[in-house]
């Protein structure tokens, strides 16, 4: 499955940057997160349950950052297994200052999901992603677009 988006977020780019190169502020917002292990720099084990209609499963990702250029560019990739499925994803995301205080992401991702999970949920897969992926985004403005308590007067 292919995906692709663009977000426009209320916040300046360094800010946003900021929050997706810090992996644990992201793995928070993903949908069905569940532990975090840093293996070593730029590679770290995940576990995130996921549910497609009455298959549930629980994935061990191997997850590793390969290309990054501050502030724009990031790519991720990750593979993982469930008991009877396995998960190979890739993502690719460019950030772009619209202006100080907003931020253009355009983002894809190729998810390929294999096993019981994709035989028993396939024609739910997709949409199953598309709600996940949507609840991430909400999840990353609704942290990065609050006010932040730093700047606060007082």
């Amino acid at each position: 499955m292919e995906f692709t988006g663009t977000q426009t977020i209320a916040a300046p780019i360094e800010k946003v940057w900021a929050f997706l190169y810090d992996v644990n502020q992201v793995a928070a917002c993903a949908p069905g997160f569940q532990s975090l292990e840093v293996l070593e720099d730029e590679h770290w084990k995940a576990v995130v349950g996921v549910g497609v209609g009455a298959v549930k499963a629980k994935f061990t990702l191997d997850v590793t950052r390969p290309e990054m250029e501050e502030p724009e560019h990031m790519t991720m990739k990750g593979r993982g297994k469930a008991p009877g499925s396995a998960v190979d994803l890739s993502g690719d995301m460019r950030l772009t200052a619209v202006d100080d205080g907003q931020t253009r992401m355009d983002w894809q991702a190729s998810v390929v999901v294999s096993g019981t999970i994709a035989s028993v949920g396939a024609r739910l897969l997709q949409g199953t992603a598309e709600k996940l992926t949507g609840q991430f985004f909400d999840c990353l403005k609704s942290k990065l677009e609050a006010p932040d308590s730093n700047t606060a007067s007082g």
